[in-house]
């Protein structure tokens, strides 16, 4: 799942099926969102797909497809299981809605971050 997701348009179709969720998105929303020929949207679909991140749907003439959310919550989980001995409420604080000294925080930088 991750090497599908280490492509640069992998991840960005994924986001963007997250963000369609749960009505998903064609085939051809996904590819002139991503700037990309239907060809070779349609190889970045069923890397994802291969790897279950996501769903297809036929309805009419249109490919529609959708995140497999249950699964990515099962990848990160099974990324984060271990974390502080199996406690990652430990390890894990809420963090203020502010600027760091790097810059503004992106919105997944807002939730939490490690304590250590």
């Amino acid at each position: 799942m991750l090497a599908a997701l280490a492509h640069e348009k992998r991840l960005e179709a994924y986001r963007l099926l997250m963000e369609a969720e749960p009505a998903g998105l064609c085939a051809g929303d996904l590819a002139e969102k991503l700037v990309l020929p239907a060809s070779t949207m349609t190889h970045h679909l069923n890397a994802l797909r291969g790897v279950g991140l996501i769903e297809r749907r036929k309805e009419q003439r249109q490919q529609i497809y959708r995140a497999q959310v249950p699964q990515m919550n099962a990848l990160v989980g099974f990324l984060t299981d271990r974390c502080c001995g199996g406690q990652p409420e430990l390890c894990c604080e809420p963090q203020e809605d502010t600027a760091s000294a790097n810059g503004p925080r992106r919105p997944a930088d807002k939730a939490f971050s490690l304590k250590h």
